[in-house]
């Protein structure tokens, strides 16, 4: 470092001083040059029992300035520098001749040649202390002499954030809580879904309960040396996050990649990033937390902060990781020739539904009627993928292989909602189980046949004569969207309430064209809304039911 590069803004800054301390009239322009000179360098001046966010261009070194004046033997001081994001560079340096000229300055001595002998010797600067990294570092000195002190820091990777804390206090109580003598995070259990983490307690947290919690941090990338680097990472995956970490039970709004959870006195709030999950999770002065909702055979790296609540400065505990336990394999069913088997799927753990079957001839067929919800179907013969989709209403997979061939279907919720369906292996080509289907299984109106008390209806049919129920339902308006969405496709009319059933009839037409039939239902109430349903019944007797349909009545004819 160039002792010029000390020299210059030094010598600035003792002008600031010296404009500061003139008493002589002038004029305007100069009096408003002085001030400004004064105002920028005064700027530059560290605060003294105060945090101060400093913010770094890269490769562009950034000084600040403190003096330590005489008025008793020792004059001890504590710098704190947090790094917020990259590692940086931080010196301290002294200059001990500069504390005379300045209280020369200020009384109004302004000697051009003590400036002058002032700046051509090096001898009296000194470099105390140095740093390069990303650690929180905190220098304690011992002064017995006026001083100028200078701070110069340097990022030469990006542009960032850095705080700095200067005390010439040691006798009053901190700015950040105390850590203990060992600040290391215990490990204290591992399952498959949980991580149970331990402590030691801050002394501060003994002495000032009121004011003290602690905070945790759960991420799957790596461990924070502060709180404010937590914070930036965080918001560099594209959130904002809540001012400080050191939640206070004050209102404030989330941002919407947040969800907050507030529960016993803990409150958590977690941020979905592109990343993955970043958890924070405030327990007030508990030591012991068991951390939930995790996912199996995942790394996590946990982080605690005890935070002052009335400064919201923060010190790190020493991070720690753990993986969860892997999750046991789940258990699979076997399936049998013929028999049909109903499956309901956790759509909010995501789990994988196993089935297993062997086969006792080359060519068999997979059937899959779905109930409810969305569901994903993957089929594996002696590991290998013969088949992977996602079903609605009815779908058959028809394969062929040898003899003692082992097929796995694995099926999956592709919904957060539960989802069912009912599953049939069969090597019965010619006696199917389900009914031969039509090209669409929806039920279409007729605007221009509806009526106050009538409503026609039509759907298709098939060239297999089959039998067809139709029902109806009233309801409300505001039901018809759950009544549409919890309407469970595999249940039949035995599901039905007596009153329901219209009728019942068997049709079919060799040519697929005029395969449509119609049907008016009449009865019903004018300005009302209906819901009516067909099920189609084939050889087997199990039920496929068409698409509901919501028709509602004329108010006035």
């Amino acid at each position: 470092m160039s002792w010029f590069c000390f020299y210059l803004p030094l010598h600035l800054l003792m002008a600031a001083c010296l404009c500061h301390s003139i008493k002589a009239p002038t004029t305007s322009s100069q009096q408003s040059f002085k001030t400004d000179l004064f105002n920028f360098y005064h700027s530059l001046i560290l605060a003294d029992g105060k945090e101060t966010t400093i913010h770094l261009l890269k490769d562009i070194p950034k000084r600040y300035y403190f003096v330590l004046e005489e008025g008793r033997a020792l004059a001890p001081f504590t710098i704190t520098v947090t790094p917020c994001d990259v590692p940086i560079e931080w010196s301290i340096l002294v200059h001990k001749a500069s504390a005379s000229f300045l209280e020369k300055a200020a009384q109004g001595d302004h000697d051009t040649q003590e400036v002058s002998r002032s700046q051509k010797a090096p001898s009296m600067v000194s470099t105390i202390f140095n740093y390069k990294g990303n650690s929180v570092e905190t220098y304690m000195g011992m002064s017995s002499h006026s001083a100028l002190y200078m701070l110069e820091f340097l990022s030469t990777e990006r542009d960032t954030h850095i705080t700095v804390y200067l005390t010439t206090d040691t006798t009053s109580g901190h700015l950040y809580p105390e850590l203990p003598m060992d600040p290391r995070i215990d490990v204290i259990g591992i399952g498959h879904t949980t991580v149970t983490l331990t402590w030691k307690h801050s002394p501060s947290v003994l002495q000032h309960r009121e004011n003290i919690q602690y905070c945790l941090l759960v991420n799957e990338k790596h461990n924070y040396k502060s709180l404010c680097a937590a914070e930036t990472a965080i918001r560099s995956s594209g959130m904002k996050l809540p001012p400080t970490l050191a939640l206070s039970l004050s209102p404030y709004l989330l941002e919407p990649q947040q969800v907050m959870i507030l529960s016993n006195s803990e409150l958590s709030i977690i941020n979905k990033a592109s990343s993955g999950e970043v958890r924070q999770i405030c327990m007030g002065t508990k030591n012991t937390y068991t951390v939930p909702s995790l996912s199996p055979s995942t790394q996590y790296y946990f982080d605690v902060f005890v935070v002052n609540l009335l400064t919201n400065a923060s010190a790190a505990y020493t991070g720690t990781f753990a993986r969860t336990l892997e999750e046991p394999e789940p258990k699979v069913m076997e399936l049998k020739d013929g028999k049909v088997i109903q499956v309901v799927l956790d759509g909010k753990k995501q789990k994988f539904y196993s089935l297993q079957y062997q086969a006792r001839h080359k060519k068999i067929q997979f059937t899959f009627q779905l109930c409810r919800g969305q569901v994903r179907v993957h089929i594996t013969k002696n590991d290998k993928t013969v088949a992977l989709e996602n079903i609605s209403g009815l779908r058959s997979f028809s394969l062929k292989g040898k003899l003692l061939d082992t097929y796995l279907v694995q099926l999956r919720s592709t919904e957060e909602s539960n989802s069912s369906v009912k599953v049939q292996v069969s090597p019965h080509f010619h006696k199917p189980l389900f009914p031969l289907l039509p090209e669409s299984l929806k039920i279409k109106s007729f605007s221009k046949l509806r009526t106050c008390n009538s409503v026609t209806i039509a759907w298709l049919g098939t060239q297999e004569e089959s039998k067809y129920c139709v029902y109806k339902k009233r309801i409300e308006e505001d039901q018809v969207w759950m009544e549409l969405r919890s309407v469970d496709r595999c249940s039949g009319p035995e599901s039905r309430h007596k009153s329901e059933k219209v009728l019942c009839k068997y049709f079919y037409d060799i040519n697929l064209q005029r395969a449509v039939t119609t049907e008016t239902i009449k009865g019903l109430d004018a300005g009302t809304l209906y819901l009516f349903d067909v099920y189609l019944f084939g050889p087997s007797g199990i039920p496929v039911r068409y698409h509901s349909k919501v028709v509602k009545t004329r108010k006035k004819c």
